[in-house]
């Protein structure tokens, strides 16, 4: 394994992120006083060309890039709830603010004006034309040639668009469902589970603590025996935020009102148009033909957990009802447990966090031709945040940072997710910003017995995330607007699906797979399989995500708004899924932020772009490879590199040597393609 060395910050402009709530208040005062007086200067300009009008505009995206990211940030990490507070109202300030300037017709006037100068734009590069483009179709798709009272009430439902948002991701941070248990009731959980673990006297019997987060959630889910209690967690999970309701609920009608306003039929059309898919009648395809092909695979599927099901039943001398949503990880676990051998407590022996990280690292410093520097005593938000240099490997090159904040405490977002807080972009100099981005998680914590533990599942999500940090840390464009994941939205998970792959590839597991313990490399055996069980359940898995993009759809694609958001959930993942809610009123979908959160009417994109990673990877690093270095050079060459400066079709194109096509995502997920 290449070592990651250490050393402390030597080389870029290290972001500062120690700032209180004055700080950040007195940073958007700024933000927006130095955006006021760009905008007002580029509307006087006489004779509109390219270097005075758009040039200034973005110059100031590029610029206001990294204050902007980091004083928004804080309130997804920051453990002071005025800082989180100050954060939340700083981005809706923000957020108002850019609203606003998309709706000054003097600036649109002198976006248009340049871009209907044709020779001028025939003469720009490529990418400088592209932000002519986008530009001007920004202004449109804000309502500039809306007539005055349409323009201000669009202007309004978007400003009110914002703040539903933003309050829907706090209360989703800061209200985690929470249960207690006895250790029998907790039954299937290995030892591991209960070191260390909060516990309070109900009712004079000692009882273990039990959050939402993933950490709790999802191994009670898999192992705990007593249905009653994953009942009880998983409606807990379900019954969170149930004010997130009402602003979901409200949020669909201003979307579609929007659209309206628009000219749109309905919020979906709207989205859709700057999305590879492009109409809605592609994506209700494209799930309809996956829903069919998933549910043969799928019925198979659920006949086994039926049967497991039956015969505990029949066991405790109780009767089988059917199968709840609280029974798939848990009969999912069983079944690969009884058919390869595998189990996630045994896997997990092997995949100390540390190491696992370090040989994640190791693999993208290799494909990518990188090296990484680990920052001591690096000026961080929370001690357990690590922050990295990234340097070129060949040249000594500097290339940026990247921050990993991988465990779970309160108030913190509660998914994994990256954050880029930084672009980069060409400075006036000739030299280029380094770009600076932040995955954070929630994967387990050490205890008082043993290293923090990662399930073979929390590996291929670090190497998932990771794909997102170093999108954003290789690409290389002109503009900021175009830096690293700001491509089509059914494209940006791609890259980083792609990745996940190399999860599953035996040579690379053995280079970091180790007992925490002993430091014996992970089993042959155990390896082998690891990767048989790799398809288990693969059809009630992608059903789900199925759902997912088919209730997006069915909020986002209606004409009357006539919608009932939580009941839509709950009898489309009955429908769907094919496991019963049970008879406990819940509310999934006021915890489901993709809907609040930039996913709206492109959930579907997680499964459409999985056509695109398997494709790339079978046929390109399992054709060449996984450790072939010109394939990753051609990968970052061509498909992190660009970013957004071109159509991802562009670059899969350029990539492949072809358009891309759906045989190898069919394969990967257990369907038969001939």
């Amino acid at each position: 394994m290449t070592a990651v060395s250490s050393r402390p910050p030597a080389k870029g402009t290290v972001l500062n992120f120690a700032l209180s709530a004055d700080d950040i208040r007195a940073s958007v005062d700024k933000i927006i006083a130095e955006a006021k007086a760009t905008f007002d200067a580029v509307a006087a300009q006489p004779k509109p060309t390219f270097e005075n009008v758009i040039v200034p505009l973005a110059t100031r995206e590029n610029k206001r890039g990294a204050e902007y990211s980091v004083i928004t940030f804080l309130q997804n990490v920051s453990t002071d709830k005025s800082v989180r507070d100050a954060s939340t109202e700083a981005e809706e300030k923000l957020e108002a603010f850019e609203i606003e300037s998309m709706m000054r017709e003097d600036l649109y006037r002198a976006v248009h004006a340049v871009y209907e100068n044709k020779k001028e734009l025939e003469a720009l590069e490529d990418e400088d034309r592209r932000l002519v483009e986008k530009l001007e179709l920004g202004f449109q798709r804000s309502g500039l040639a809306l007539a005055s009272d349409k323009r201000e009430r669009l202007g309004e439902i978007r400003k009110r668009l914002s703040e539903l948002g933003i309050k829907f991701g706090r209360n989703v941070n800061e209200n985690d469902g929470r249960k207690t248990f006895t250790r029998e009731e907790l039954a299937g959980l290995p030892d591991s589970f209960f070191d260390g673990r909060e516990t309070e006297v109900v009712d004079g019997v000692e009882k273990f603590v039990v959050t939402t987060k993933y950490p709790d959630m999802v191994p009670v889910m898999e192992l705990a025996r007593s249905e009653a209690t994953r009942q009880q967690l998983a409606v807990a999970n379900e019954q969170r935020c149930p004010e997130n309701v009402a602003l979901m609920q409200e949020a669909i009608g201003l979307r579609l009102e929007a659209a309206r306003l628009l000219g749109y039929k309905t919020h979906a059309e709207y989205v859709l148009v700057e999305k590879m898919a492009k109409t809605p009648k592609s994506v209700m395809d494209f799930e309809a033909d996956l829903r069919s092909k998933l549910n043969a695979l799928a019925k198979r599927e659920l006949s086994e957990f039926e049967e497991s099901k039956r015969a505990d039943k029949a066991a405790a001398g109780e009767p089988y009802e059917g199968l709840f949503a609280w029974d798939f990880r848990y009969y999912a676990n069983q079944i690969k447990e009884r058919k390869h051998k595998v189990s996630n407590e045994e896997v997990k022996q092997y995949f100390p966090m540390k190491q696992v990280t370090r040989g994640i690292l190791d693999v993208y410093q290799k494909m990518l031709n990188l090296r990484f520097v680990k920052v001591d005593d690096a000026p961080v938000w929370h001690p357990d945040v690590e922050m990295y240099e990234v340097w070129e490997a060949q040249d000594g090159t500097f290339v940026g940072h990247f921050y990993l904040d991988l465990f779970p405490r309160d108030a913190k977002y509660n998914h994994a997710a990256v954050w880029p807080i930084r672009p980069g972009f060409a400075k006036p100099d000739g030299t280029h910003e380094y770009p600076v981005a932040a995955m954070v998680a929630n994967f387990p914590k050490p205890t008082p017995s043993a290293p923090a533990l990662l399930t073979h599942s929390d590996a291929v999500t670090l190497l998932h995330e990771l794909g997102h940090v170093f999108h954003s840390i290789c690409s290389l464009t002109k503009w900021a607007r175009f830096h690293g994941t700001q491509t089509e939205g059914d494209f940006v998970e791609a890259p980083s699906q792609m990745l996940e792959n190399w999860s599953w590839e035996p040579s690379v597991l053995r280079q970091f797979a180790v007992h925490h313990a002993t430091g014996e490399p992970i089993p042959g055996d155990l390896v082998k399989r690891l990767v048989a069980a790799k398809n288990e359940g693969a059809g009630l898995f992608n059903l789900r995500q199925v759902f997912f993009g088919l209730f997006d759809m069915a909020i986002h694609d209606t004409a009357d708004g006539k919608v009932d958001a939580k009941a839509i959930y709950n009898q489309l993942r009955e429908d769907v899924s094919l496991f019963k809610n049970g008879d406990v009123d819940t509310w999934g979908m006021a915890t489901f932020g993709h809907m609040m959160g930039g996913y709206d009417a492109g959930y579907y994109g997680y499964l459409w772009s999985e056509v695109f990673s398997a494709d790339m990877y079978a046929s390109r690093f399992l054709k060449d490879g996984v450790d072939n270095p010109k394939t990753g050079m051609d990968y970052r060459r061509e498909i992190l590199r660009p970013g957004g400066s071109r159509d991802a079709s562009v670059s899969l194109h350029r990539f492949l040597g072809r358009d891309p096509n759906n045989k190898a995502f069919l394969k990967s997920i257990g369907l038969d393609t001939d």
